[in-house]
């Protein structure tokens, strides 16, 4: 266990210019990013390794995190792409039977610069008062305070999913499939394409630029669109292709960043939250049942329900805290999209099934 760094001082200073004491957790050093909470209580490996964080600066609004340690089977990604992250206490002693190590090592092997023993619940209150905002976090004392902030003010997330998505197209699963699904990674999270791989798909991830031509050479049964980070009306040429990769007729199902650009791709609009939906205790209304499952969501936009023109489809779900849009069904289109993540780990499952529905409209096509 690395403990160099242990008692050493940290800041960090808000857009607003609010400057928060601490100490030292994960690497040494300075970083910029966007200013978010994740009310999740377990699941921080997953938001570690979860690409949708992208150029953002995490704070976990649970007060002790990595007391199960972390281990190599967990993560979401191959990497870790949080800008920073924050906690109020880490667990230098972690107690689990799959524990390899403790989460302080985890954030130095993946050069991830952190801060502790701060009043997180003060910052998530500024954050869910005054909404989203930049912020810095530095092991250098902040000695010229206008000229950082000038810096931290100008920081934008920009070119988001170019950043994260993969350029090889990769194959899992069987080789004599039930169905062979397409995964675009916009970001995506590995338990995605394992809940697939589980229903017995074979599952070929490819780039987010991959064109509808392509995708009609690959033949698959279903396509799936990935969560992803940024703002998702920067990535036009995706929007483009979808708008093409949808009137080939394959049963389409989206999760997040993927619910987004499909509303995008159909004429909808999407506008940025206050301070977003990040957790594991999101309750959603599913409009048709009536019925209301607890959800793990992650993203910082959302689609304008009443910008969905009635005639391509319409809104299936809503957040029931705020009413805003979580999923859509279209009707225009063989495709279903919804906001939440239905494949959690480290979070609830209530919305598994989904990929049954995703299953079963595959096997409906095949069949007639």
């Amino acid at each position: 266990m690395s403990l160099f760094n242990q008692g050493e001082k940290a800041w960090l200073m808000l857009a607003d210019g609010q400057i928060f004491e601490g100490l030292s957790f994960g690497t040494k050093g300075t970083v910029i990013g966007e200013v978010v909470f994740t009310t999740g209580v377990t699941g921080y490996q997953e938001t570690l390794t979860d690409p949708s964080y992208y150029g953002q600066i995490v704070i976990q609004t649970f007060p002790l995190i990595g007391n199960y340690g972390v281990n190599s089977e967990d993560n979401e990604s191959a990497a870790s792409y949080v800008s920073g992250y924050i906690v109020r206490e880490w667990c230098n002693a972690p107690s689990n039977f799959r524990c390899e190590g403790n989460i302080n090592d985890f954030l130095i092997k993946h050069n991830i610069i952190g801060i502790c023993n701060i009043d997180t619940r003060r910052l998530t209150r500024t954050i869910r008062e005054a909404g989203v905002m930049n912020g810095i976090i530095t092991t250098e004392p902040i000695t010229d305070k206008e000229a950082v902030l000038k810096k931290v003010r100008e920081y934008t997330i920009t070119k988001a999913v170019a950043s994260v998505t993969g350029n090889e197209v990769r194959t899992y699963g069987d080789n004599s499939p039930l169905y062979k699904v397409v995964l675009f990674d916009f970001g995506y999270k590995r338990n995605i394409r394992q809940e697939l791989v589980n229903r017995g798909c074979q599952v070929t991830v490819v780039p987010a630029d991959t064109t509808a031509a392509r995708i009609r050479e690959l033949a698959p049964d279903g396509i799936m669109l990935s969560n992803g980070p940024g703002d998702p009306s920067e990535n036009t040429a995706v929007i483009a292709n979808l708008r093409e990769i949808q009137q080939l007729g394959i049963p389409i199902f989206g999760i997040c960043l993927g619910h987004q650009l499909m509303a995008l791709a159909n004429g909808g609009r999407t506008e940025k939250l206050k301070y977003g939906h990040r957790g594991a205790n999101q309750p959603v209304i599913d409009l048709e049942s009536g019925l209301t499952y607890v959800t793990s969501q992650n993203h910082g936009y959302a689609v304008v329900g009443e910008s969905i023109p009635p005639e391509i489809g319409h809104v299936s779900h809503i957040n029931a805290n705020d009413k805003t849009c979580e999923g859509i069904r279209y009707t225009s289109v063989n495709a279903f999209t919804v906001q939440f993540h239905p494949e959690a780990r480290g979070g609830p499952l209530d919305t598994a099934y989904l990929f049954d529905s995703f299953i079963n409209k595959m096997a409906e096509r095949r069949s007639r």
